[in-house]
């Protein structure tokens, strides 16, 4: 979902630089001597050592490779300033959380359509009353996490998220959100939320689909017998467009421009637009661009996650693709495009999944997620839903008791809508 490309994002006002370190206070004496953290803020992924932020990121999750979060930054996808609070433990490295600030986020474009129509007389006669800055802590583009070394202490909880609200008010971002973190995650900093006074409310569930079958013939083996009749029938289907096949690419940098044609298709029939990848942030990624500690990544070891896309070519034109990530056993079919004057005859959005799915299962992975959306196909692979939470507050009080309101209505809307079966 993204800032409105029509008008420039704010510059980001100038604040003071945050302290070196925010001391927590020692044991009393005589009591056994408890760590000391400290927190600093980075302005780049980059400022962390990639040894260090892969001990500290979650080892299976492909969209916390620190190439996704450079990517990021030299994209224009919605945020247009990020900062990473690093919390140290005796001087040590210990949990990092990012921050991704968007100054002029459009509500109209990530609530339901009904709220959005609603919403749309305001859209056009005052646009301002409908974009609000908003500070987004956990990964724009993903799972919320704290990265670290095991579950947060209280004393650790309470400091990030004191100096996520200070963050906020110095750089005028009212309304703060924990974005889709999982509950166990979001109860490890309850300490820090209840005292700030943040409020929760279920965000869009997360699809995951375990993978414990040796090959794509015995994980269709397992569904159930109607999904697994749809998918044969379906698979029979594309093989029967001769003029159709899939390919799995390890390089795709010139594919790019097509590739952002076909996923705009997708995103002009999405009901949510949060995020929206420009073509700076998919050729980045792709190339494993400006992700090296003191050069350029590549493709080869130590250039974070592993890539691939699931193409679909129609002659030589690229008419589908899933661009899959890969980290330890973890994978994910991370975006969709397709051409629509063929993607219903040739079941072009199941076969692009059939074929990430058996992608990941050849890799020894043990688990695939996908995107946020189109949740009937989803379960029909098999995909079990993860539940997500965000955390929200504003930095005013009075702002905050109207989202209280107003908000959680709204997003739930949202939510039964996007869960709801369709024909």
């Amino acid at each position: 979902m993204s800032a409105d490309r029509g008008a420039a994002a704010p510059a980001v006002p100038a604040v003071p630089a945050a302290p070196a370190a925010v001391a927590v206070p020692a044991a009393v004496a005589g009591a056994r001597r408890e760590p000391a953290y400290t927190v600093e803020r980075l302005d780049r992924a980059q400022d962390l050592p990639r040894q260090v932020w892969d001990e500290l990121a979650p080892a299976d999750d492909p969209m916390w490779g620190r190439d996704v979060f450079t990517a990021m930054q030299g994209a224009e996808i919605g945020p247009d300033a990020y900062a990473y609070l690093l919390v140290r433990e005796d001087g040590l490295p210990f949990a990092v959380l990012p921050l991704s600030a968007v100054h002029g986020l459009r509500l109209d474009r990530v609530v339901g359509p009904r709220e959005r129509r609603l919403m749309a007389p305001v859209a056009r006669a005052l646009p301002r009353l409908v974009r609000v800055p908003m500070l987004f802590c956990g990964n724009f583009l993903g799972q919320g996490h704290v990265m670290g070394r095991g579950r947060l202490p209280a004393a650790v909880a309470l400091l990030l998220v004191r100096e996520v609200m200070d963050f906020a008010r110095g750089h005028r971002l009212g309304t703060v959100v924990f974005k889709d973190f999982a509950p166990d995650d979001l109860d490890a900093l309850r300490p820090g939320l209840d005292r700030e006074g943040f409020f929760t409310v279920a965000s869009l569930p997360d699809t995951e689909l375990l993978l414990e079958q040796p090959d794509f013939e015995s994980y269709l083996a397992t569904l159930p017998a109607k999904p697994r009749r749809n998918a044969r029938n379906k698979i029979r289907k594309f093989r029967r467009q001769e003029d159709l096949r899939m390919e799995v690419l390890d390089g795709f940098g010139h594919l790019v421009p097509e590739m952002m044609g076909l996923y705009r298709q997708v995103m002009d029939r999405a009901d949510q637009t949060l995020d929206v990848l420009d073509e700076e942030f998919v050729r980045a990624l792709s190339a494993g661009k400006g992700d090296g500690d003191g050069g350029e990544g590549g493709q080869g070891e130590g250039a974070g996650a592993e890539q691939r896309l699931v193409a679909c070519f129609q002659g030589e034109r690229l008419v589908g693709y899933l661009h899959c990530l890969f980290r330890g056993r973890g994978a994910v079919g991370a975006r969709i495009g397709m051409d629509y004057a063929l993607a219903h005859r040739a079941r072009l959005y199941h076969n692009l999944h059939y074929a990430a799915i058996e992608l990941a299962i050849a890799r020894g992975c043990r688990h695939i997620r996908f995107a946020q959306t189109a949740y009937e196909p989803k379960r029909e692979f098999g995909c079990e839903l993860v539940e997500q939470t965000y955390a929200l507050n504003h930095t005013g009080r009075l702002p905050r008791t109207i989202l209280r309101l107003l908000l959680p209505p709204a997003l739930e809307a949202a939510r039964a809508q996007a869960l709801a079966p369709r024909s």
